[in-house]
């Protein structure tokens, strides 16, 4: 039987945090779905378009098992669509575990079949989110240690044009 997973998240946008699990994840799952939501209730810096194309890009040396959709609506329903009996999701610091363990509680009891596996990024993108890099990049700051080189290209590109 074959594990497939999916990776969801905004990726607005993707940072080196969420490259690292997902390059593990990649290594512990048969077939791995990034999932890049595509959420109405928020604007994003990037277009889900943009996202997608950005983590293909960067994901693309992990291997054909790995592929990159949107999605709108539940993670769940988005897992069931992919095959996936499993949901990944990144732990920065014990502060995301305790909205993490309400989603993944909540997730399990809409799809019990769907189990949530928790991987630590690495110790030096503990303090990195989507959140910190855009503030860095709108103010000119180097972004390359915080997100992929298709990301910081994008995100310089972005605010360029806006100045």
């Amino acid at each position: 039987m074959s594990r497939v997973a999916v990776f969801p998240g905004s990726f607005d946008p993707m940072t080196n945090a969420h490259l690292d699990v997902a390059q593990r994840a990649a290594a512990l799952f048969d077939h791995l779905v990034i999932g890049v939501l595509n959420n109405s209730r928020k604007t994003p810096l990037f277009s889900v378009e943009q996202r997608v194309a950005q983590i293909q890009q960067t994901v693309a040396p992990f291997g054909p098992h790995v592929e990159v959709k949107a999605f709108d609506g539940l993670t769940v329903d988005f897992a069931r669509r992919s095959g996936a009996g499993f949901i990944v999701r990144g732990l920065r610091a014990v502060s995301d575990f305790e909205a993490e363990l309400q989603m993944a509680h909540t997730n399990r009891k809409l799809q019990p079949a769907v189990d949530t596996v928790f991987l630590m990024s690495a110790l030096e993108y503990g303090y990195v989110s989507s959140s910190l890099a855009k503030e860095v990049a709108q103010f000119g700051g180097d972004v390359t240690p915080m997100v992929p080189a298709a990301v910081a290209t994008a995100l310089h590109e972005h605010f360029s044009a806006r100045s």
